[in-house]
């Protein structure tokens, strides 16, 4: 081996930085929880990296618009992906069939990870899971669901066929901002979203949480009991938050990316702003984030092949 001079080894040695500016890509509309936690991850990232880390949202096609510009980048680290376990049903989507993202992407890491909720408006007249199937059960009785991405969706067809509402209502949106203003409206009655978007609007009152998904009730609403203890424990659903980069990303690119992010998640603004999104930080390794999104995606296509997305 050729010697090196003393500055060209440490060179050689230093872990990877990126020499241009950092696009983390969330593929969702602003305001909801992968955007809170995309954010928070950012600003520490840039602090670290002594370049901009910019969080661009993109939305569309259930995710795999802004998803798919990341499959399509250069794998050099400048360009990341924030995603959730819905994109395991991309290709379970109609019009969308046959488009596996997880076949294009590298797994990096997961950053943080949360309990789902069942919201309901703070006009509907019910306290509980079970009230608001016995409600809807009620002849005549029209209610609807709001959707955000394919995992509400799903989770959405489950509890229709499951609880027996044969004519409630599927309704898709485009995020989470945009079913929460409907919730509070009552012009949908219930969703299964993420905790962030909802927390302010239950604290005033104008949006009831019933359950919330996760093994154990959440840090910031442990009044709320989970499916499992409301009666309803097939609704289990952990969201976690990911970090992917395109296929083909080199090993020492991939493990400098989960370093900083191992760090940026000890800052205190990073952990209270993944708290206050119903969150906890969990920063794992590529192999174990990559087993965690196998097992997603295998009971994640158990499910739609009982419920099909629609």
């Amino acid at each position: 081996m050729a010697w090196l001079a003393p500055s060209a080894a440490c060179a050689q040695d230093a872990p990877w930085r990126p020499a241009k500016p950092v696009t983390i890509v969330v593929p969702y509309a602003p305001g909801g929880g992968t955007d809170t936690v995309a954010r928070a991850v950012a600003r520490q990232l840039g602090v670290f990296w002594k370049q901009p880390v910019i969080v661009e949202n993109v939305p569309g096609a259930d995710g795999l618009i802004g998803t798919r510009r990341v499959m399509d980048a250069h794998p050099d680290g400048s360009t990341l992906l924030l995603q959730v376990p819905s994109i395991a049903l991309t290709r379970y989507t109609p019009g969308l069939r046959g488009v596996d993202p997880l076949q294009r992407l590298q797994p990096v890491t997961a950053v943080a990870q949360a309990s789902n909720a069942i919201v309901v408006s703070g006009k509907m007249p019910v306290k509980t899971l079970a009230e608001f199937v016995a409600y809807c059960q009620r002849a005549g009785q029209r209610c609807s669901l709001g959707t955000t991405d394919n995992q509400s969706r799903l989770l959405s067809h489950q509890f229709v066929a499951e609880s027996k509402l044969s004519d409630a209502v599927v309704v898709n949106y485009r995020g989470t901002s945009a079913v929460v203003s409907d919730l509070v409206a009552n012009n949908v009655n219930l969703s299964f979203t993420g905790i962030a978007a909802a927390l302010p609007h239950a604290r005033a009152g104008t949006l009831r949480f019933l359950a919330t998904t996760g093994d154990r009730r959440s840090a910031v609403l442990p009044e709320v009991p989970t499916a499992k203890e409301a009666g309803f424990g097939q609704y289990r659903s952990i969201n976690w938050f990911g970090v992917f980069g395109p296929l083909g990303m080199p090993a020492p690119v991939t493990q400098a990316i989960v370093a900083a992010l191992r760090d940026a998640v000890k800052d205190g603004d990073v952990q209270r702003t993944i708290a206050a999104a119903g969150a906890e930080p969990v920063v794992n390794s590529p192999a174990e984030f990559a087993a965690q999104v196998r097992e997603e995606s295998e009971r994640l296509g158990s499910l739609v092949k009982r419920h099909p997305l629609e």
